[in-house]
């Protein structure tokens, strides 16, 4: 059976075994008219007025979102958005790239994002986690630390915080309060909010949102310096926009985590031996950090003792930016690395990643392919598979002629899980 998985920006075909169990979500068509739906949206919003008549034109306007690494589509939510304002000059209106700890974007890469006549009418600016002037703190939070956010979002007249939804890996679902905290956070508030403690909570994790401490947290933040408007949107498999979520940030972010929950988890009836996922291709499978969400995904499925095979192109490496790279470094096992996070004296940006894939590492082996070196591959502890074929036929040869498997061309789009 060819299957063909979401890879890079054009795909990757691969042939399994005609047994193999395809996972995936239920393919819900694009809008017919994705801007006549985001206006309507705009106008006639979840708990709030219509957003042109809330903001005024004297307004300072700060409007938040979603870094490269995300398929939000910035390049049609905020020129419609912003065709809702034209009572508000453009030098009134700031928009601040989500970029929590992420790296920066270049100018290009605004263009990329949101189109040249946006980026050359507005000014566009990334967030800056770690320099204390360009911060304001905003309260303290009940889980240990002081809160800090971008000094221009917490000073604009009206700030608007937009995205998209998914399930995610440990704060429940995307999009929403996550635009804010970590999005436009300070080093110390991140650091806090992806603790070993919060991070290994069981309850923080896909699809949850009861209990979960990293959506809690998020929330908290988002009380102290809330956003007056939200425009989120749910995607397809072909990042087309399904639906459109926009007004009270708690009310739409709610309506939008309950369309996307009955469509993108699917239930399994078992666990498989091999799990195959993809990392939704690009921009989510740019580098092998963001790959872990799609191994995360697979872990729901995989039996212990079995192997998951993550197909992500990581065109931006390991990346080369941040420490998630110098983490792995500095223990040789999986275990190891799992054991100096959870000690409370370590605090180092990017542990939260690490501490995912070493806590799927020590349940499954993990293959990955990529355009990496098997170097590059190892050097994070993971396995290289650069024939998938290769290493499906090896795997069957392990686990014998009945191993089952299960493949999950959309990745992290797709949230398997199984009733234990």
């Amino acid at each position: 059976m060819n299957v063909t998985l979401a890879y890079g920006r054009h795909g990757l075909a691969v042939e399994v075994p005609d047994r193999a169990v395809v996972v995936e979500p239920r393919h819900l068509p694009g809008l017919a008219d994705e801007e006549a739906a985001v206006t309507a949206a705009l106008r006639q919003p979840i708990g709030t007025p219509p957003l042109a008549g809330m903001v005024k034109p004297t307004d300072k306007v700060a409007i938040v979102i979603s870094d490269i690494t995300r398929p939000t589509p910035n390049h049609k939510l905020v020129p419609w958005l912003l065709q809702e304002l034209p009572h508000v000059p453009a030098e009134q209106i700031v928009i601040i790239n989500g970029t929590g700890t992420h790296r920066d974007q270049t100018r290009d890469e605004f263009v990329q994002m949101l189109g040249e006549d946006v980026v050359s009418r507005y000014r566009v600016i990334n967030n800056a986690f770690q320099n204390p002037d360009r911060l304001t703190r905003v309260g303290h939070s009940s889980f240990g630390c002081d809160v800090y956010l971008h000094k221009e979002y917490v000073e604009a007249d009206f700030r608007i915080v937009t995205g998209f939804i998914e399930p995610h890996f440990f704060a429940g679902f995307s999009g929403g309060p996550k635009g804010i905290m970590p999005g436009i956070a300070g080093i110390e508030t991140i650091l806090t909010f992806h603790n070993a403690r919060m991070i290994g909570d069981p309850l923080a994790t896909w699809g949850n949102m009861t209990n979960n401490p990293l959506q809690d947290m998020a929330r908290e933040v988002n009380r102290m310096c809330k956003p007056h408007f939200m425009l989120n949107v749910t995607l397809n498999g072909g990042k087309a926009i399904t639906a459109v979520f926009a007004g009270e940030l708690f009310a739409a972010h709610d309506a939008g985590c309950a369309f996307a929950k009955e469509h993108a988890m699917v239930r399994c009836e078992r666990r498989f031996d091999v799990v195959l996922t993809s990392n939704s291709g690009y921009p989510l499978d740019q580098n092998l950090y963001q790959a872990v969400k799609g191994m995360s995904a697979a872990h729901k499925i995989v039996k212990q003792g079995g192997t998951i095979i993550c197909a992500a192109e990581c065109s931006d490496g390991l990346p080369n930016h941040g420490n998630y790279a110098a983490i792995l470094a500095m223990r040789k096992t999986p275990a190891d690395i799992l054991a100096m996070i959870e000690d409370k004296s370590f605090r180092m940006f990017d542990q939260w990643q690490v501490q995912k894939q070493a806590v799927i590492q020590t349940w499954a082996d993990v293959y990955v392919h990529s355009s990496l070196t098997d170097e590059q591959v190892e050097l994070a502890m993971l396995k290289p598979a650069p024939q998938l074929e290769t290493t499906l036929q090896a795997l069957e040869r392990k686990y014998g002629p009945d191993m089952t498997i299960a493949v999950m061309p959309l990745g992290p789009l797709t949230i398997p899980y199984v009733e234990e």
